[in-house]
């Protein structure tokens, strides 16, 4: 609402219960000011957007007053600005002036005040009063208390946005200053280096460390992009000089309000470290660079001679989620057409595919079902299977945000994560009971008339058979099969079927199962139960992995659907890409990557083309997956990095990574935008859409497209979800379904009906895993990521300021066990399982219950995944990573330097 209000003697509209320094701002009056920053709570410190009431002659701070109808303020009178200019005096005396060599010259918000008031340092009136306080560094970050003007600001952002309340002020007066941790040595604190406070900092007190001497402010360019790390979307604007990234900040894109986790901010010195410049071919086992030519040819006379002399069975081809869109449909349509087959799939296989089918069955559609940014209106917040704050930690901030602000939080996870001492309540499930829980939990809510009888009748179909399912799960039973209280399992229920708008986020804790599908089935349960999907801040929602999962399925990067989740099988969607193609096509669903992985080792496919893809890191039972590669005879492996799976290759084609092209990716919750090139590739390296054209075009089938956005063009008209995202609407962060050129995009799915026509329940009962705890096997082994490190390792562990935070493997070990086994802090453990066997440092913490493990799998020196199950989901047919049984036992120093010796 608008209201009048007197500035300087005129009358001005600004909108009523905003604040007074925001509003000014906003209609063109530049009330000067230091400490506020309109993202986070004021504090009126800095003392410099002071205005005078006329009414009561008093002087307050615009920063800390709402506006209100008849308000008659003072704000450039002689007397005010006399008052700002003393005040910006006393800020100096205190501040130390090395603005010659300071990191914010230039884009420093305390030297545009003194150039704008003409104070310098001859002009103080003030004797220097700043503390020669020691210069503090962390791995990503320097902070210089002799510059910090006591703002408040970089502790308000910890706090308020990051969630982390790991910074305070401490001391009074000329003794304030900012501390952080307990010792107030960053270095010690528990800072885990998100950058938030240097974005917030509006002086030279806080800067990034890599940063230091690379380049002034006005030698920089800048360029604004997507984050290539996880799902999450967040833009970023990337500063460069002389083709090298300097530094990145935060962008106020739609999924990260301008928030960034350690590895958005910091994690891309990768781009220059070890890169692929040169295609290569390997002969007589050692690879030899070859001209772009002799290896394009190769390739293609390869892949030709083995369709002539095998038929197509025999050929597979893994797609990329660090790839585009554009270069997924490319990949999709490339295997499809040249193989003959639809043998195409990509690590959205490994981490939910269990999603796709879970919530295609019940709802129609298997994504994310809202936005991000809904979640902070939520009354409940049901985590599941997610660890968020390393994962997805940009998430994570706004699911504390909303406890903040009063929503009740859920979190269901076997380890005692980071998010569970934020949480309401915390169900410590065994592992693989995540059925068991939730059927309690809908037991529960039942019983007490929680559920949403209206959504059930008009809604909804299956009630019945899911109901006399969910009757026979009483607290008091899960309780024995998961180890879960019975109290607790109430709790849950009641916050969860009591809240107005209630939302469910999972990632891979309830995906990497033998009954993923099930886990999956039993959220879109609660919710259908509840109510709780197709209204805003409700819904369920799957947190994707990597920073294209997304939008590499949306784009038939899959083994059974087209582009748009087409089915192969359906005579009408085949018809439609055979006359977009020009080709006949397949009506079988191919393989996926792990039934590939287990005809490789048959011998039954015998040539791969692996895009960006590390499955001797990321796949299960990667003894298994070595043996299957090099039993291939002819493996293509294209990437930026000489990676594990490169190294049994035949052929390695140097391509370029996200920063270095153009394109599109689609983020966790169905949002798509555009890609920039931030800096020129490598020479020699091509796109990786360019090199399957290339390929393409040798065996036969022009692919020529002039720019990516042609590919685009192409996606819009066989895609129906994607048709109104065209090239010229990609800066608009549309979400799909946007099945037409004037469509808005749909921030949340299931308004009024469901993709399927009615939500299905589905009644699951709980299945144990396929490899419980033995006396041979007494441990349950779980594997995921870690804050520092993403996926494979092979971007991040390149990165030394990531890398010094986390540089080698681990397996969590509770104290309780460790004391059994005589194990020690950092002591060499050698866990095995019926798969293999990996000599690993224990980490004692109980973030892990008793005769329970963990160990991040981004490590190839420690590859957890060498001790993980291949057994796989019957229906998504995704591995259960998230389950085994395994020994530990203590390994003594020499022991370990003799079989190196060997």
């Amino acid at each position: 609402m608008q209201v009048e209000i007197t500035v300087d003697g005129n009358p001005m509209q600004l909108t009523k219960g905003e604040t007074l320094l925001s509003e000014l701002r906003s209609s063109g009056v530049d009330v000067p000011g230091l400490c506020y920053n309109g993202k986070v709570s004021p504090t009126g410190c800095c003392r410099l957007c002071c205005i005078k009431d006329t009414k009561t002659d008093k002087v307050e701070m615009a920063c800390t007053l709402t506006v209100c109808e008849g308000m008659d303020i003072q704000v450039f009178t002689p007397e005010i600005e006399g008052y700002r200019k003393e005040t910006l005096q006393l800020i100096l005396s205190e501040h130390h002036h090395d603005c010659m060599t300071c990191e914010a010259a230039g884009s420093c918000d305390l030297e545009d005040l003194a150039y704008r008031y003409g104070i310098d340092s001859s002009s103080e009136v003030y004797p220097p009063a700043y503390t020669a306080s020691p210069v503090h560094e962390t791995q990503v970050l320097v902070f210089d208390p002799r510059k910090c003007i006591k703002c408040y600001r970089c502790v308000k952002a910890c706090d308020e946005l990051q969630e982390k309340h790991v910074l305070d002020m401490v001391e009074r007066s000329n003794e304030i200053r900012v501390w952080a941790g307990y010792n107030g040595i960053w270095k010690e604190s528990s800072c885990d280096g998100c950058g938030e406070c240097i974005q917030a900092c509006p002086v030279g007190a806080l800067y990034e460390k890599e940063a230091v001497r690379k380049g002034r402010t006005w030698e920089l360019t800048s360029t604004d992009t997507v984050c290539e790390y996880c799902g999450v979307g967040c833009l970023i604007q990337v500063y460069i000089k002389n083709n090298h990234i300097v530094k990145v900040k935060g962008k106020d894109g739609p999924a990260n309000e301008g928030r960034l986790c350690v590895k958005g901010r910091f994690g891309h010195q990768y781009l220059e470290i070890n890169r692929l410049t040169s295609p290569l071919i390997k002969m007589n086992g050692t690879f030899v660079e070859v001209t772009w030519d002799e290896a394009i040819h190769h390739v293609a006379d390869t892949f030709s001679r083995m369709l002539t002399t095998y038929g197509p069975h025999v050929l597979g081809g893994l797609s990329s989620a660090r790839c585009t869109n554009e270069e997924n449909y490319l990949f999709q349509k490339f295997v499809r057409v040249l193989f003959h087959n639809n043998n195409v799939d990509h690590c959205a296989r490994l981490c939910h595919a269990s999603t796709v089918a879970g919530l295609t069955r019940a709802f129609g559609s298997g994504a994310m079902t809202n936005s991000i940014a809904e979640l902070a209106d939520s009354d409940c917040i049901f985590v599941m299977g997610s660890n968020t704050t390393e994962t997805h930690p940009v998430i994570a901030t706004f699911i504390r945000n909303a406890v903040r602000k009063g929503a009740a939080l859920i979190v269901a996870d076997p380890r005692a994560i980071d998010l569970a001492s934020s949480a309401h309540v915390h169900l410590q499930l065994k592992n693989g009971t995540d059925v068991a829980v939730l059927n309690g939990i809908m037991n529960y809510i039942y019983t007490q008339g929680l559920h949403s009888q209206d959504f059930i009748e008009t809604r909804t179909e299956g009630f019945s058979d899911f109901i006399n399912v969910v009757g026979e799960y009483t607290p008091e039973r899960v309780e024995d099969i998961t180890g879960v209280s019975s109290e607790k399992i109430q709790e849950a229920a009641l916050l969860f079927g009591q809240a107005e708008k209630a939302s469910i986020v999972f990632s891979m804790g309830i995906t990497q199962h033998i009954t993923g599908t099930d886990n999956v089935l039993s959220l879109a349960n609660l919710a259908l139960l509840t109510g709780n999907v197709g209204r805003p801040s409700t819904g369920v929602n799957p947190l994707r992995g990597q920073g294209n999962v997304q939008g590499a399925c949306d784009v038939g990067a899959l083994s059974s659907v087209y582009p748009g989740y087409q089915p192969v099988t359906s005579p009408e969607a085949r018809e439609q890409f055979e006359t977009a193609w020009g080709v006949a096509l397949s009506d079988n669903p191919g393989l996926t990557v792990v039934e590939m992985i287990n005809k490789a080792a048959l011998g039954e496919i015998k040539g791969m083309y692996i895009v960006g893809e590390n499955p001797m890191v990321s796949d299960p039972n990667t003894n298994h997956v070595e043996r299957a590669l090099k039993n291939l005879e002819f493996l293509v492996v294209q990437d930026i990095f000489m990676t594990e799976t490169a190294l049994l290759a035949d052929v390695v084609l140097p391509s370029q990574a996200a920063l270095e092209k153009e394109g599109t990716f689609t983020n966790t919750e169905r949002r798509i935008q555009p890609g920039r090139r931030v800096v020129e590739p490598p020479p020699n390296t091509k796109t990786d859409w360019q090199i399957i054209g290339s390929i393409a075009g040798k065996m036969g089938y022009p692919m020529e497209y002039g720019t990516v956005w042609d590919i685009l063009r192409e996606i819009n008209q066989v895609t129906p979800i994607y048709r109104g995202i065209t090239p010229e609407r990609v800066t608009e962060g549309l979400q799909w379904p946007c099945p037409s050129e004037d469509h808005p995009g749909t921030p949340y799915l299931h308004r009024g009906t469901f993709s399927r026509g009615m939500g299905l329940f589905s009644p699951v009962d709980f299945v144990p895993p396929a490899e419980c705890p033995d006396e041979e096997y007494p441990f349950v082994l779980s594997t995921g990521r870690i804050l520092f490190h993403y996926h494979t390792g092979t971007m991040s562990r390149k990165v030394e300021a990531l890398d010094s935070f986390v540089h080698e493997g681990y397996v969590e070990i509770s104290s309780q066990d460790a004391d059994i086994l005589n194990i020690n802090q950092d002591d060499f453990v050698e866990v095995t399982t019926r798969r293999g066997r990996i000599t690993v440092r224990a980490k004692i913490s109980d973030r892990v219950a008793p005769q329970s493990v963990f160990i991040p799998f981004h490590f190839s020196e420690a590859p957890a995944n060498r001790l993980t199950n291949d057994a796989l989901d019957p229906e998504a047919k995704i591995p259960e990573l998230k389950v085994c049984a395994c020994a530990i036992r203590k390994v003594d120093v020499i022991t370990l330097q003799k079989e190196g010796e060997e």
